[in-house]
């Protein structure tokens, strides 16, 4: 108990120290029926310029694109497809960066604006220029606005890309901070709207223990998230070491109360044991392609005891893959461990499943370097997909 009851010295002491910041807000916070808000976004930019001012780091990820331009194609399409989602998007862009560009200007700020998909982010090495952008750009006192590039993606306008994109970028630039703006007030036992009474979760010490998936349902008329994703993009960052404050971007000012100390939001304080930059990398930024089902001696040795997964522990492949690919891997019965970079292709999963590792040159027909099916070193088990 005494380890929960100074949460509040916790968060001071964050808000004190954090330097780099990444704060994204959402489209139900921005936005009215008559398109985004140009009070909000002003208010918004006096917040982070005072932040700034006080020698912190933002970046800003950015919803309402899509709403920005929604009003303007409501006159030419009667039907909401993935294609007009698309063109409103790129009608609202520039509308969305003039109206950020206007806002910002009036503090002395200069904004840049960065778009970005997943795939941007899975090559090793557009991943890095990337994060030499961001360092640039901060360095000479620039404010990266960040959205997802929704005039090119296919599905991931309907999955709330822009709260698991933000948490991409807090492993991109490795930030101190993550705050997340919405339109509620914070977490709550259960769903508001269904229980007026339910109560506000002002601290979570450990989400991992959390059950988000039947926690957290539901989305905003304005978004495509919901708090679903916001707590899924809170679990990534507890995993990298960073805490999450989940709060609402309606409240007036709420930044500055917040940095002023007063208990605003919810509160996801980050795990104890932190992942490797390398193994957030891999498990958030590439897809897995199939998966590896293993048994109960396997996953005790995976849990508890910081162990490779061995073909010896393996009872089932799925799906193709080739040695180099990111899989699932799942209990006998379907639950999902972790994920890991596969040393072996499918085909040759299916010959040496269950073997020993004295067996499985012989199996497979030639020498291996390794006996690993999964390296430890190349693995994150709970995994956040």
């Amino acid at each position: 108990m005494p380890e929960k009851d100074n949460w509040r010295e916790k968060r001071d002491q964050i808000l004190d120290t954090a330097r780099l910041i990444v704060i994204k807000v959402g489209s139900a916070v921005l936005t009215s029926p008559e398109g985004v808000d140009a009070n909000v976004v002003g208010r918004l930019a006096d917040q982070i310029s005072n932040l700034i001012d006080r020698g912190k780091q933002v970046i800003l990820v950015s919803s309402g694109a899509v709403s920005a331009g929604t009003n303007y194609l409501q006159s030419l399409f009667s039907e909401h497809t993935m294609a007009e989602k698309q063109a409103a998007a790129a009608i609202g862009q520039s509308r969305l960066m003039h109206i950020y560009d206007g806002a910002f200007e009036r503090y002395g700020k200069v904004t840049a604006q960065i778009l970005l998909t997943r795939d941007d982010l899975r090559s090793r090495h557009r991943f890095l220029n990337a994060r030499n952008t961001f360092y640039s750009l901060l360095n000479n006192n620039v404010i990266p606005i960040v959205n997802e590039n929704d005039t090119v993606v296919v599905q991931e306008l309907e999955f709330g890309e822009n709260d698991f994109l933000a948490s991409l970028i807090l492993n991109l630039v490795q930030a101190d901070l993550f705050i997340n703006l919405t339109s509620a007030e914070g977490v709550f036992a259960q769903n508001p709207e269904e229980n007026p009474a339910a109560e506000k979760i002002d601290c979570i010490h450990s989400i991992k223990d959390w059950d988000i998936e039947s926690q957290c349902n539901g989305k905003t008329s304005a978004g495509s998230g919901g708090m679903h994703t916001k707590m899924l993009a809170g679990r990534r960052a507890s995993q990298l070491g960073v805490p999450t404050l989940i709060v609402s971007g309606k409240e007036t000012f709420v930044l500055e109360k917040v940095f002023s100390g007063l208990d605003l939001g919810t509160w996801i304080l980050p795990d104890e044991k932190v992942v490797s930059q390398k193994k957030f990398w891999f498990a958030y930024n590439l897809d897995p392609v199939g998966s590896l089902f293993i048994d109960k001696g396997a996953v005790q040795a995976l849990m508890f005891g910081g162990k490779s997964l061995l073909p010896a522990g393996v009872l089932d492949v799925r799906d193709e893959f080739q040695a180099g690919d990111l899989v699932r891997i799942k209990d006998h019965e379907g639950k999902q461990v972790g994920v890991g970079i596969t040393r072996f292709s499918s085909r040759d999963m299916e010959k040496i499943k269950g073997k020993k590792s004295t067996q499985i040159s012989s199996a497979l027909g030639f020498s291996v370097e390794s006996e690993e099916a999964i390296h430890r070193d190349e693995m994150l088990l709970d995994a956040v997909h």
